[in-house]
């Protein structure tokens, strides 16, 4: 997927632009209808490009709670041709699924905007821009709110602290009118948002988190106004504008500290999407450079790349020599030396010289668009206890607003100056936002921290079945052992030379993935650096067992095509050799052709994380598809009691089975490639290896670099997550249950009811944030 900018008019990030009109809007929404903007903020899942269906991302301006995504996913579900909407409150994403030959973007999009809530493509730098804006105008309207309430504050001090006799009449209603003109900015400007939040929700017939606010704040300016202009009459005594400016001010620090974690966490998929360049310089036909767009270019093209930009796409150097940063993309920390002919990745920077690349991969062909893919389905995805407060949160505030009715009308005999404040104080101690932000910003949160460790979070739901896991599973190929086996001799076929046997073994791997597979074709590079002078027909791969297909001379006279196997002996149906070592065989349709030993090397911090995993308290176990004798010998230099070899997939996903039974939860850790059902079958799974593509690593985490040691960290992660979670939960509820009933008889006054509410989201939000700080050793170990 490209990051470039949506040509929107509406979506102009330069804040010297004036508000944009419902026209205005209407031609932005119609700029997205053109079918080749849609890969910029989506991916096409199944059909053709301008009338199948589409997954796409979106961001949601104006939303704050829960309540506020249920609207989100209700109005795009009425539109015609929209067959799924996910909406996340706490990252302010949506993922869309929607079909090209029943609707246009343009319509769900206006559909959202009638609804209050303005949509913006997922990666354009308006969203960006967007967010920056909304977060420069909640910092000026906390500053204002908390200018005016400090001069309200002096303005009201006396009025506490004199006795009868010191201040005349007139002084008292002087010192009213001035907190009255000084509470009028508070009321029309910092509190706007509420305001339009709540009418919004009043327009569509719900009710919101923002209405008891709008409400508690209206009724506490009206009662206070009334006092002011009329000081003899019945609410004569009641002004509260010090306890209105002061909760004000405390609800938005709360929020402005949401809004700044959430740009942390949430906020930084857009700051790894936007790690491409809007443009870059390109060899034209006739020899010069011209800038062009990044999604103008296309697989061929030759690019320049000076030091401090991104490189645009994955490609290989063609002139020139360099370093790059990759470390979002592999999880390597370190500058990583790229010569001309290495291999460099969309995303990554160029930090040395200035180099021309030649595209190989562009949109969602690159390494970067798959890991963004997969960091825009985690930010979406809800975990269970964030459903839960989701599900409760709306029938919450019901409650709430019945709770403040049922108090006024308990009170208003005694005074009905009192009812009213005690109707304010029970709906803004009740506000659940705290609630809604337990588990979400807590999650994303914990997420943020393992990608910055290396460990990609594909599934947020994985990090509270991560924390109760007693058991972690190893593959051995490729996890415990290094990414790349080395390979050691060759036996092959009288007359035959080992270089001609490996030739064969390295075009009939050349399409797999697999370690074992990579490293025949490794191997042969490394003797000849040419292409084998074969090639591969009808190629099929068997997981866990090895590959068959036609190999065939090109240039051969005689144009024979020959049937090879190449995998365990089992799979080649020949003896295996009598040698304790890694070994993977080569036939044909006579049989045996050769044999290749192969040397594996357990990763040099696998015995270290093997025993942080024991020290965690957790049963560690290894399946390999290898000989049982390899097996257990790389499962007792890393200091694992139980290893078990020669497994199919089939007996890997067996003893799975076998193990769940008895009560275990388990992690799994593979490759992402012939690991695939156990991953799936386990409760939270790993894949790891960076050769692993991204698209078909199945696995609720993906470890980009070659450190084990990020899986005992990660599982420390997410035990720190779920107690995080539990903390936050606990705080919520048990603040409603204290603050309720003072509010409802009366001894909590508004401005501590305010503060009350907003220290509680505070709370949830700033313990929340502890988890930024990663596990330890997790941002140490990059």
């Amino acid at each position: 997927m490209q990051a470039a900018s949506v040509p929107l008019p509406t979506l102009t990030p330069a804040s010297s632009r004036p508000s944009p009109t419902p026209a205005d809007a209407d031609e932005g929404w119609q700029a997205l209808d053109d079918p080749a903007e849609w890969p910029a903020f989506g991916q096409l899942a199944q059909g053709d490009a301008a009338t199948g269906q589409w997954t796409s991302q979106v961001v949601v301006q104006g939303m704050h709670c829960a309540a506020c995504a249920f609207t989100v996913e209700a109005a795009l579900l009425k539109v015609p041709g929209v067959m799924e909407a996910q909406v996340n409150a706490a990252s302010q994403r949506a993922r869309v699924v929607w079909s090209g030959a029943a609707t246009r973007p343009s319509r769900w999009f206006e559909a959202c905007a009638a609804a209050g809530y303005p949509l913006l493509p997922a990666g354009s730098q308006a969203a960006s821009a967007q967010r920056s804006r909304e977060l420069r105008m909640a910092l000026w309207r906390w500053l204002v709110s908390g200018f005016c309430m400090m001069q309200v504050m002096m303005y009201a001090y006396p009025a506490y602290i004199a006795r009868p006799g010191d201040m005349t009449e007139d002084a008292a209603q002087l010192l009213r009118w001035a907190s009255w003109v000084l509470t009028l900015p508070v009321v029309l400007f910092a509190c706007g948002p509420f305001f339009r939040s709540a009418w919004r929700d009043l327009r569509m017939g719900r009710v919101g988190m923002d209405l008891p606010v709008a409400f508690g704040v209206l009724v506490t300016f009206a009662v206070s106004s009334a006092a002011t202009f009329d000081a003899g009459g019945p609410l004569g005594r009641e002004v509260y504008f010090d306890s209105l400016t002061m909760f004000v001010f405390f609800l938005l620090t709360g929020r402005w500290f949401e809004a700044r974690l959430r740009d942390r966490t949430a906020g930084s998929l857009e700051a790894l999407m936007n790690r491409l360049p809007d443009s870059i310089d390109r060899l034209a036909p006739g020899g010069g450079w011209t800038r062009v767009a990044v999604r103008r270019l296309a697989v061929g093209d030759v690019v320049r790349v000076r030091p401090g930009e991104a490189f645009p796409a994955d490609g290989r150097v063609i002139e020139g020599d360099t370093s790059a940063d990759e470390a979002l993309l592999t999880g390597e920390s370190r500058p990583v030396p790229r010569p001309c002919g290495d291999r460099v990745l969309a995303g990554s920077h160029n930090l040395s010289a200035v180099v021309q690349v030649r595209v190989e991969s562009v949109g969602e062909g690159t390494r970067f668009a798959q890991i963004v893919r997969l960091m825009e389905s985690a930010a979406l995805r809800k975990p269970r206890l964030a459903l839960l407060a989701d599900r409760v949160a709306r029938p919450f505030l019901v409650g709430v607003l019945a709770s403040a009715a049922l108090a006024a009308a308990f009170w208003w005999h005694v005074d009905p100056g009192k009812a009213l404040m005690v109707a304010v104080a029970v709906l803004i101690v009740t506000c659940p936002c705290a609630l809604s932000l337990a588990t979400p910003a807590a999650m994303l949160a914990s997420a943020g921290a393992l990608a910055r460790g290396g460990v990609l979070t594909a599934n947020l739901q994985a990090l509270e079945a991560l924390a109760s896991v007693d058991t972690v599973v190893f593959d051995k190929t490729g996890t415990l052992t290094g990414d790349m086996p080395r390979l050691e001799r060759v036996y092959c076929r009288q007359g035959l030379r080992p270089g001609d046997a490996l030739e064969m073994a390295a075009a009939l791997a050349a399409p797999s993935l697999h370690p074992v597979a990579r490293a025949l074709v490794n191997a042969w590079h490394a003797q000849c650096r040419v292409l084998p002078d074969w090639t591969v027909e009808r190629s099929t791969e068997t997981a866990g067992h090895g590959l068959e297909g036609l190999l065939r001379r090109p240039n051969a006279s005689d144009d024979t095509t020959r049937r090879m196997r190449l995998g365990s002996s089992t799979f080649c149906h020949v003896e295996p050799l009598e040698i304790d070592a890694a070994q993977v065989h080569l036939c044909d349709e006579q049989g045996w052709i050769a044999s290749f030993v192969l040397a594996e090397e357990l990763r040099a911090d696998g015995a270290d994380a093997v025993a942080a995993l024991r020290a965690q308290g957790l049963t560690v176990r290894l399946l390999s598809g290898d000989r049982d004798s390899a097996a257990k010998d790389i499962a007792a230099r890393a200091g694992i009691d139980f290893a078990q070899g020669g497994c199919t997939p089939e007996d890997k996903l067996e003893v799975l089975w076998r193990l769940q039974a008895e009560g275990r939860r388990i992690a799994m850790v593979g490759d992402g490639l012939n690991d695939g059902p156990s991953l799936a079958r386990a409760n939270a799974s790993f894949a790891f290896g960076r050769a692993v593509p991204l698209s078909r690593a199945r696995a609720d985490f993906v470890v980009m670099g070659e450190r084990l040691a990020t899986i005992p960290e990660a599982i420390a992660q997410a035990r720190g997550t779920l107690r995080v979670v539990r903390q936050n939960l606990l705080w919520a509820a048990g603040y409603n249950a204290l603050c309720v009933p003072l509010a409802v008889v009366g001894w909590l006054p508004a401005w501590l009811a305010g503060l009350g509410m907003a220290a509680s989201s505070l709370v949830v939000v700033l313990n929340a944030a502890r988890l930024a700080r990663g596990a330890p050793g997790l941002e140490a170990g990059r």
